[in-house]
């Protein structure tokens, strides 16, 4: 067997090159001239994350040029990267060494950077069993309102120092800095993988991921499209030979977890439906619920997509009912929508705004892309 140290690539330089340091330099100057002059900047990666969230009117700040992977170390699972670097090349590296990361996250483009990645936060049909985004970030380095470069966090998950303000950043948005470079823990890719499909009601595909979710299966994937169950098996190779005979079934030999991740499935594509697309994140044995309209669930019922006629105000309350939460999604606004995002509570909206005011004092940074004001 070949150990991973035999196969590590060449490692980036810490110091970077000539144009590297031009590109880096450009973004502190951008930042720096904005702050002057009370300028928002809109932040963009590969732009193609664009549809979630709300418009942000500003400057454009592009960090597509600003790429690289500064240190990449195999055997200690440790990757760290520059923010627009674009995501396929940094999964080419990992796959290369037999690692990937764990989240599967969604391109939605080509274009899609590591930068938009971490500032979306966005995970794929494995969440519920790898863990988010925001649980592999080791650590950022920012570039704040001030036009300085600040590091939180580190290399290992044993170094705290900083470590939270470096999670905050995921999901933000880019509201609270320019993200320049992540440090990332990363897994090895599975030795075995099987894929199924089992024909069963919505209801009864609940029960059956429940009861499966007691037992140390090696399920990675979960979703029903209101005919089929489709699992996915992920692990050694024992391990998922013997659950994919006990679970049983038909070989899927379908391209549908790719599709699933990338909003693709025809579901929802608004030429096969007009209706609005709601993804309701949920506890993971949330009950039904009871809208008008068409669910198709991933997750194993932690999230699950709707396509309904239904206000937005009921479908939110829906949502609370159980202990979640429903986001608007339109995929045909490349720019976002006006209300995407469950409204905060007073208590919420007053900690954010806090927030916003100690990092981005100046509000030049992607302002009101998550909630108006902010």
């Amino acid at each position: 067997m070949t150990h991973p140290q035999d196969q590590r690539p060449a490692l980036a330089s810490e110091s970077l090159p000539a144009a590297d340091h031009d590109a880096s330099d450009a973004l502190l100057d951008r930042v720096q001239q904005a702050a002057r002059d009370n300028t928002p900047l809109r932040l963009v990666g590969g732009d193609s994350k664009g549809f979630y969230g709300r418009p942000v009117s500003g400057e454009t700040l592009s960090l597509a040029e600003h790429t690289g992977i500064v240190h990449y170390d195999p055997v200690e699972l440790v990757v760290t990267v520059r923010a627009g670097t674009r995501l396929t090349d940094l999964q080419q590296t990992l796959a290369e060494a037999g690692q990937q990361l764990a989240f599967e996250p969604p391109h939605f483009a080509d274009t899609a950077t590591v930068g938009g990645m971490v500032a979306c936060g966005i995970a794929g049909p494995r969440r519920p069993w790898a863990g988010s985004v925001r649980d592999f970030v080791l650590g950022t380095r920012l570039i704040t309102h001030d036009a300085k470069r600040l590091r939180f966090g580190g290399e290992v998950m044993k170094n705290v120092a900083g470590y939270d303000l470096s999670r905050l950043m995921v999901g933000a948005q880019g509201t609270l800095g320019v993200i320049d470079e992540v440090s990332f823990k990363v897994l090895p890719r599975p030795a075995a993988s099987a894929r199924l499909r089992l024909e069963m009601t919505r209801d009864a595909a609940m029960a059956r991921l429940a009861e499966w979710g007691r037992e140390p299966l090696p399920i990675t994937g979960a979703a029903h499209d209101g005919e089929t169950l489709h699992i996915r098996l992920e692990g050694g190779a024992g391990s998922v030979a013997t659950t994919r005979e006990r679970l049983g079934g038909e070989p899927d030999d379908t391209d549908f977890w790719r599709r699933l991740r990338e909003l693709k499935l025809d579901f929802f594509s608004r030429r096969n439906d007009s209706r609005p697309l709601w993804r309701l994140s949920l506890p993971h044995r949330a009950p039904a619920v009871p809208l008008d309209g068409d669910e198709l669930v991933d997750w194993a019922g932690a999230q699950r997509w709707w396509r309904s006629h239904m206000s937005a105000e009921t479908i939110r309350q829906h949502a609370a009912h159980v202990g979640g939460h429903a986001t608007r999604i339109d995929l045909d606004q490349p720019h976002g929508i006006e209300m995407p995002f469950t409204p905060l509570s007073p208590v919420l909206a007053k900690y954010h705004r806090r927030l916003k005011a100690e990092l981005d004092p100046h509000g030049i940074f992607n302002p009101g892309r998550l909630y108006e004001g902010l």
